[in-house]
């Protein structure tokens, strides 16, 4: 990990961060607040632009940002859709962008990897590097991505030259792709799909330990009814969203903003149970199930993340009052203008006892701060940062994309009482487009922002990706919310 002295001194050349920092800021960034019209000018809180790149004016749906041998290299996953590309001198089809944020105040755009075939989109990904893979090649590094559209794979590349990524094979063939979670430590990949004779989106299961030589494990969804053979009438079928493993245990997401239902999976009895792969019984189904929560159906849970071991001091009198694994619970707005039936938001949720959680707070952005269902868009919680390493932010601050109210730094060392201490809503530049919603059968269109989903490096830098085609924004805190992070 990286220390304060590294954090503010990383060398880019013979030119280091701290006085970059201290410098003008370069013109792409300042870009990032031209042409805004009234009312949608960079807002923030505790935060600070620290670098942006357009990002060749793409819909973005996610980015993640990998440290190669002292480089840092942010790959951004692409809605679909096209647009020029400099760097060839031709319009492409949305892919992957790589872009180099060794510098983050000049991040530099190195390439732009289509998706195979043209015409599809390429919107979640995810890398390891070979030296944390059980039988990856040292020095390696591989970027995993779904490909959606016209022809749904999954893809491995071999991106050890970001410049340059090569690619190594398909993994699979599916329909429906959407998003996954490779597990580095282990090498399982937890693919989300659609598959023939499954009545729903399920969870393909893969051990990429070795990249070049994927082994297939069985598809799995915790929801009987939805396997081949079986009538799903009168019960809950919701699709898997977004799985996670950590420390043994599987947390499913299923749906987005309707019919939530949360599972935690035991990971040894998922990979390794009794299990018939063609069609599995309902037993089998549910053998690896811990525990099930299901939402109303006017909500979802689009995303499950644990923090697990935190220390709530106010209980440390009671027996068992502290540590407390908890589990943050987000859902997605889908509509503009606020016309979802409820405001999608965010919850914590108790799992010291994982057979029984429970919420214990929720947390969300009120419209009256803003104004933000008259500004248009999308108007509420969406993701949260993947990096979850002990040092960066882990179990001090979450970082929830919430459209167009930007990202939202959340203090949650109190999980029963999160509170809000940072935001940032950027600029919206000549590049941001327009999203349109029909109120009382009048259709209205608004230029705004759409932070799509956010992440975080090992620096502390905190990275916003726009799906209204505004780009990516990296951020640097301040104030309040520098003091919890304690770098």
């Amino acid at each position: 990990m990286f220390s304060l002295t590294k954090r503010l001194s990383i060398v880019v050349g013979t030119v280091c961060l701290g006085l970059a920092l201290a410098a003008p800021m370069n013109p792409a960034a300042q870009a990032a607040g031209r042409k805004a019209p009234p009312g949608n000018a960079a807002e923030s809180k505790n935060m600070r632009l620290v670098g942006y790149n357009d990002v060749q004016a793409r819909s973005i749906y996610r980015g993640h940002i990998q440290e190669q041998n002292g480089r840092f290299i942010a790959y951004i996953g692409h809605h679909g859709g096209s647009a020029f590309n400099p760097l060839t001198g031709v319009v492409e089809p949305n892919g992957v962008s790589i872009v180099d944020v060794t510098d983050p105040t000049n991040p530099v755009y190195l390439h732009h990897l289509l998706p195979t075939p043209p015409g599809n989109q390429s919107r979640n990904l995810q890398t390891c590097a070979g030296d944390d893979l059980p039988a990856g090649i040292a020095g390696k590094f591989y970027l995993l991505r779904e490909v959606g559209g016209a022809a749904d794979v999954h893809e491995m590349w071999d991106v050890t030259i970001p410049e340059a990524p090569v690619f190594m094979n398909t993994i699979q063939r599916p329909t429906g792709t959407h998003k996954n979670w490779w597990e580095c430590s282990t090498g399982i990949a937890y693919l989300t799909s659609g598959q023939a004779g499954w009545n729903t989106r399920v969870m393909s299961i893969f051990d990429l330990s070795n990249p070049a030589i994927p082994v297939f494990i069985r598809n799995y969804i915790g929801l009987p009814g939805a396997q081949p053979g079986e009538d799903p009438a009168g019960r809950r079928m919701t699709s898997i969203h977004e799985p996670l493993y950590m420390d043994g245990k599987v947390y499913l997401a299923y749906g987005t903003r309707t019919d939530g239902i949360l599972q935690i999976l035991d990971n040894d009895e998922l990979l390794n149970g009794i299990f018939d792969p063609l069609f599995p019984s309902d037993d089998e189904l549910l053998a690896p199930v811990i525990s099930r929560l299901d939402w109303p159906d006017f909500q979802g849970v689009h995303t499950a993340v644990p923090l697990l071991g935190m220390d709530v001091s106010e209980f440390a009198g009671f027996g068992e009052g502290t540590p407390r694994d908890m589990l943050v619970v987000i859902n997605e707005s889908t509509r503009n203008q606020c016309t979802e039936t409820m405001h999608q938001m965010v919850y914590m949720v108790d799992i010291t006892d994982p057979a029984h959680p429970i919420p214990v707070s929720t947390y969300f952005v009120p419209d009256e701060s803003g104004n933000f269902c008259e500004r248009g868009g999308r108007f509420g919680a969406h993701s949260m940062q993947w990096n979850l390493k002990e040092d960066i932010y882990n179990k001090r601050i979450i970082w929830v994309s919430y459209f167009n109210a930007g990202v939202r730094g959340v203090d949650i060392r109190d999980p029963y009482n999160p509170k809000e201490v940072a935001f940032y809503i950027p600029a919206v530049t000549e590049n941001t487009t327009e999203r349109c919603a029909t109120i009382d059968e009048v259709e209205t269109c608004k230029i705004v922002i759409q932070t799509n989903n956010v992440d975080v490096d090992d620096r502390g830098f905190v990275y916003t990706f726009d799906r209204a085609n505004t780009g990516m924004h990296i951020l640097d805190v301040t104030g309040q919310a520098k003091k919890i992070a304690n770098f």
